[in-house]
């Protein structure tokens, strides 16, 4: 894997700045999150005398934080998209805030398709040109698999994830393009404190490095990573069969398309 100018969202922590960090240096970088100060730091880090690493401060809910981020992306031609951003609430439904489940809903679902669909063709475009290839991560999570009750709306979003990545991943493969869904398990990231989560539940967590890590591995060998060891063997069955389920699909959809 060797991608040369990517676009990583949600990178002021956790995930996000370790796929920053665990880039090779040849890699130019766009930084995006909420916190400019944070931004700033992170960029000053990594920043090397012959490498580019630019950052935006952002709020990928609104549609003026997305706009400026793909007005960004687009003039530094990214061929690596990371689609990081996220965020939850731990809770009944009725009593989150309603603007709490709508946020969820814009940042987790809204801003990955709209910047996915913003930015592809041009990557793919790109792709083609050079002879080399781009590639799209999308941040999901090992709830995408099941529903879990007051986390409902973050498990259906990630879910929503998931699936957007499987499904893009067959419609290009045929493309120059690596698609892949990081389902993590439970990570030292500040996301508990922030979903007001208590994690005395979890048994054991990974680093984000260690899940940065991994998924950087992971880009174009598989379309689905789950990083939760435990969650893995679980699930080993049901991942077994989706690649044949989604060619399978594909073939059909493909066909109808023509």
């Amino acid at each position: 894997m060797r991608y040369r100018n990517a676009l990583i969202t949600g990178a002021t922590s956790g995930i996000g700045a370790a796929i920053a960090r665990a880039l090779p240096a040849a890699c130019d970088l766009l930084l995006t999150g909420r916190d400019a100060e944070r931004l700033a730091a992170l960029c000053e880090a990594l920043g090397e005398e012959d490498r580019r690493v630019e950052w935006i401060a952002a709020d990928l809910a609104t549609d003026a934080g997305r706009a400026a981020v793909i007005e960004r992306a687009q003039a530094l031609a990214i061929d690596f998209l990371v689609n990081n951003a996220g965020l939850g609430r731990f809770g009944a439904i009725a009593g989150n805030p309603a603007a709490v489940e709508a946020e969820m809903v814009a940042v987790n679902v809204a801003a990955p398709v709209k910047m996915t669909r913003a930015l592809l063709p041009g990557m793919i475009e790109r792709a083609r040109a050079s002879g080399d290839r781009a590639g799209v991560m999308i941040l999901s999570s090992v709830v995408a698999f099941q529903a879990v009750p007051y986390m409902t709306t973050y498990a259906a979003t990630k879910a929503f994830d998931l699936f957007y990545a499987e499904g893009l991943a067959e419609e290009l493969k045929r493309e120059p393009v690596d698609v892949l869904a990081v389902c993590p398990g439970s990570t030292r990231t500040e996301f508990f404190d922030r979903a007001a989560l208590p994690t005395r539940a979890m048994p054991y967590m990974l680093s984000p490095d260690k899940v940065a890590r991994m998924a950087l591995a992971a880009m174009g060998r598989r379309t689905v990573l789950v990083t939760d060891p435990v969650r893995r063997i679980m699930l080993a069955p049901g991942l077994v069969r989706r690649p044949l389920v989604r060619a399978l699909a594909g073939a059909v959809m493909r066909r109808l398309s023509r």
